[in-house]
């Protein structure tokens, strides 16, 4: 897309990759460029530094933003150690990643809100997602709880911690905020700064986190960056979406500046110590990791030259000799990222988009799968006849719209036989004789019932049901009220629906075929068209698997454009 006259959010604009991106995005003359940071100094320093460098520039193209996206607006600025600490907080903190995705918890979020704020035109994301989520370290989480088990001395709030600190539930979350933020505010790309979590090395990556090589938490890094990539692909292929893209860089990143200075780690200047030999202690009993016996303070920092690498920390001298030499990291600039990751906004082909790549090597459907589908649906059907028996659904797919759906077109087929006849009954009339269907034909109710479906019987008030229920999902206590709320939205998502109401819906839509169909040119015999009369067999027939495909493509948007 041309960039000239956009507004472009820079997740992460304040770390290495994020200020070079913003420095190349200058060259395309952007309208405006949201900096956003996790701390507000760092935000207000990215555009500060932008604006020394770029002193022409109008006065408002740099915006600073800044917070953290994976909370809540109240909680945005505030250290997520304090959040997890509020025994109400963490409670909110699990119903947000474990609820339901409702418009609620979607304006409660900071990284939602700051996108309808924005209202960019793309959004470039810098954040090492990964290294956020997975760095909770479910592992000493899990291990805290397992001893209080064994100890019978289990404490809720250690429970709850451990709710808010699995992965996958957490990115899953995250990335139905983004999508909905993206659709939202009609933004039209998003590029995403992924990793591997490993520097590009493999299982035998030499740095990592504990004597375990590769530890687990690195692992956990990668597999949530993978996650994140493969999220990212599905939301590539779903339509009316923005565009996606994800360039990965597998080497160490390097760098933003090098200097003399106090070394700090994890955000705190390391303070000198000192053991003097005649405080030397005795390899006797026990190691205590807590004994500071003999420890004397300086009051001093550690000062020294170090070469500044941006999220992933400073470096000596020699380690970063070490990790850049060949065969090792090795290293990628950050400006080589911008250029690529400016260049693939633009329509560039750089090659180094990884969800292209996935779309390029994925295996998608085949001619020879089209040219047997034909011998199994015809296989079928002569085992149908064979065994006199239909064969409707049995919700192992899923959902359970899908079984609903299925049953509810079957009714419509063995009431009329034909679409064209369905229209010629009344919505009362077509309820009626559904309902004798469901009277008469055991074998038909009994399928249903058994799968999980519940039948709302014609009046609206009374329905069938069999053990297992699939649609309302199930809640703590149990049990659901019969809101018309509630009710509209059982028969929605999963409930065979005999009230005039459905009908009536039924018969809009085979009206919506007959007329698209009726909109084709009759002597058009090109490729142009996906579906003709011919495909519903001139309306002749009820194909229920056909009817409902038409239903999820047009009425759900439930198509794929990429194949």
């Amino acid at each position: 897309m041309e960039l000239s006259g956009k507004k472009v959010l820079v997740l992460g604009g304040w770390g290495l990759v994020g200020s070079a991106i913003c420095r190349e995005l200058m060259k395309h003359n952007p309208a405006r460029i949201i900096v956003s940071s996790l701390r507000k100094t760092e935000a207000e320093d990215a555009v500060a530094q932008l604006r020394k460098e770029f002193p022409t520039a109008d006065p408002n193209m740099f915006v600073a933003r800044w917070g953290n996206i994976f909370a809540r607006v109240a909680w945005k600025d505030m250290d997520w150690v304090d959040v997890v600490s509020n025994p109400q907080w963490r409670w909110e903190i699990i119903n947000d990643i474990y609820n339901e995705l409702t418009d609620e918890i979607l304006n409660e979020s900071y990284f939602y809100s700051l996108i309808q704020e924005s209202q960019p035109d793309v959004v470039i994301d810098c954040i090492n997602t990964a290294t956020a989520i997975a760095y909770q370290d479910i592992y000493k989480a899990v291990n805290s709880v397992r001893a209080e088990i064994q100890n019978n001395t289990l404490k809720v709030a250690d429970v709850e911690k451990l709710m808010a600190s699995v992965y996958i539930p957490q990115l899953i979350r995250h990335i139905q905020i983004l999508y909905r933020g993206l659709c939202d505010a009609n933004v039209k790309v998003y590029l995403k700064i992924g990793t591997s979590g490993t520097g590009g090395m493999g299982l035998n990556i030499p740095y990592t986190h504990s004597e375990e090589r590769p530890s687990r938490v690195l692992l956990a890094k990668s597999a949530v960056a993978g996650a994140q990539t493969l999220l990212l692909y599905l939301m590539a292929r779903t339509p009316n979406g923005p565009l996606v893209k994800e360039i990965k860089p597998t080497a160490a990143i390097a760098w933003k500046k090098i200097a003399f200075d106090k070394v700090v780690r994890r955000g705190k200047p390391i303070q000198l110590v000192d053991m003097p030999l005649e405080n030397a202690k005795k390899i006797d009993g026990k190691f205590k990791l807590a004994d500071n016996d003999g420890i004397v303070e300086t009051n001093d920092y550690f000062r020294s030259v170090f070469i500044d690498t941006g999220e992933n920390g400073i470096f000596s001298r020699a380690e970063f000799e070490a990790i850049s030499s060949l065969g090792q990291m090795e290293i990628v600039t950050p400006e080589e990222i911008a250029t690529y990751a400016v260049h693939e906004i633009i329509g560039g082909n750089t090659g180094k988009d990884v969800i292209q790549g996935l779309d390029a090597f994925t295996l998608g459907p085949t001619y020879r799968g089209g040219f047997l589908r034909n011998y199994a649906l015809n296989k079928l059907k002569e085992l149908e006849k064979e065994h006199q028996t239909e064969s409707i659904a049995f919700e192992l797919l899923g959902p359970p719209r899908l079984s609903k759906l299925l049953f509810e077109a079957h009714l419509l087929k063995l009431i009329a036989g034909s679409a064209k006849e369905v229209l010629k009954y009344s919505p009362r009339e077509l309820s009626d004789k559904s309902l004798e269907i469901i009277k008469n034909n055991i074998n038909l109710r009994t399928q249903m019932l058994s799968i999980g479906l519940v039948i709302l019987l014609p009046d609206g008030k009374t329905y069938l049901r069999g053990k297992e229920v699939k649609i309302p999902l199930a809640n703590d206590s149990g049990e659901l009220d019969f809101t018309p709320e509630n009710l509209e939205r059982w028969c929605a998502e999963g409930w065979v629906d005999l009230r005039e109401s459905n009908f009536l819906k039924w018969q809009e839509r085979i009206k919506k075929i007959m007329e698209q169909i009726e909109t084709q040119p009759k002597d058009d015999t090109s490729s142009q068209f996906n579906y003709n009369s011919d495909f519903w067999n001139n309306f002749d027939t009820i194909e229920e698997g056909k009817l409902i495909a038409w239903i999820f493509e047009n009425e759900d948007k439930g198509w794929r454009f990429k194949r």
